[in-house]
């Protein structure tokens, strides 16, 4: 008796070590960041967040171009992302045929696998090039023409800008969103969809009504997952993006995000204001991942709540 509670009391602080390691560093690279960026901090104040000009040259810095571009490209890939992983794992779970299972699996898994400077370079020498050539032409000849959102498809049809680095990402976030859409689909009793069905239910009545009810925590885990990929990711913007620090209506323009100005700049920035402001921008796309993350822990929350009201 006495070995097996020295062994859980070991198991016990074991286990608390771990977890708390994690707010350890979690804590450790907020207070870096905090640091870093407190000169910049000081010298632009809160303007700096809401200012357009990014001028290494006269050491003047302002993160508008950055935060829209982080926002806007993630924002097209979620859009894009979230209905083709819902009908991949939909179909996975639902639809397909024992022996297509496994292999269409597997391929999405695999998808997820490839590292970003791959599809950065895919998206660089291959996608952009069509998508130019073929497809922003055809864009801004029909969604150009419409009121009001017809100017975000004006501009140059180069093939890179906000709209390919959205595009290259949604390709990016599909797998990792489909992938946990399908293992918590899987997870639904059959006995509840068999039910249903025996009721007289449609396919997608079940999926409404007795699926998606069951696993919105496991789906909204997936989205967010998606998201913070698209958020942060790198290599794979900073190859099609254009890397211009301009602020344009049209989403074919160039622009830059808060993770390719860090992946093009922080090697070679040499004056300390202009270190402290990428560190600043570091800190930026914390907050907008904090944001995010909390919002869908509130959504989840009202969901919980409101269950059983009507």
């Amino acid at each position: 008796m006495r070995r097996q509670r020295m062994e859980d009391f070991l198991f016990h602080k074991l286990t608390f070590f771990f977890a708390f390691s994690v707010l350890v560093v979690l804590a450790g690279i907020i207070v870096s960041l905090v640091i870093g960026a407190m000169p910049a901090l000081r010298e632009f104040g809160p303007g700096f967040v809401t200012t357009v000009e990014w001028d290494p040259v006269n050491d003047k810095y302002g993160a508008l171009i950055a935060i829209v571009g982080t926002l806007a490209t993630s924002f097209i890939a979620l859009a894009i992302a979230f209905p083709v992983s819902f009908g991949i794992a939909l179909f996975l779970t639902e639809i397909c045929p024992n022996f297509l299972k496994r292999p269409l699996g597997t391929a999405v898994e695999l998808l997820a696998g490839i590292p970003s400077i791959i599809y950065g370079m895919w998206g660089l020498f291959i996608f952009a090039p069509l998508f130019g050539d073929h497809i922003q032409p055809v864009l801004k000849a029909t969604l150009g023409e419409l009121p009001f959102i017809g100017q975000l498809f004006q501009g140059p049809m180069m093939g890179f800008g906000i709209l390919t680095a959205g595009l290259i990402l949604a390709v990016m976030i599909i797998p990792f969103i489909a992938s946990v859409m399908r293992d918590v689909f899987e997870i639904v009793p059959p006995v509840l969809k068999e039910s249903a069905y025996a009721l007289g239910c449609t396919r997608w009545e079940v999926v409404r009504r007795i699926v998606l009810p069951y696993t919105k925590a496991g789906v909204v885990g997936g989205v967010m997952l998606g998201l913070g990929r698209a958020l942060g990711e790198t290599m794979a913007v900073t190859f099609v993006i254009g890397n211009a620090h301009k602020l344009s209506w049209s989403i074919f323009a160039p622009g830059n995000s808060i993770a390719s100005t860090l992946a093009n700049e922080f090697a070679e920035a040499e004056s300390a204001l202009h270190v402290s402001s990428l560190f600043a921008l570091g800190l930026i796309l914390f907050v907008i991942t904090f944001i995010v993350l909390s919002a869908a822990k509130l959504m989840l929350r009202n969901m919980s709540r409101k269950e059983g009201v009507k």
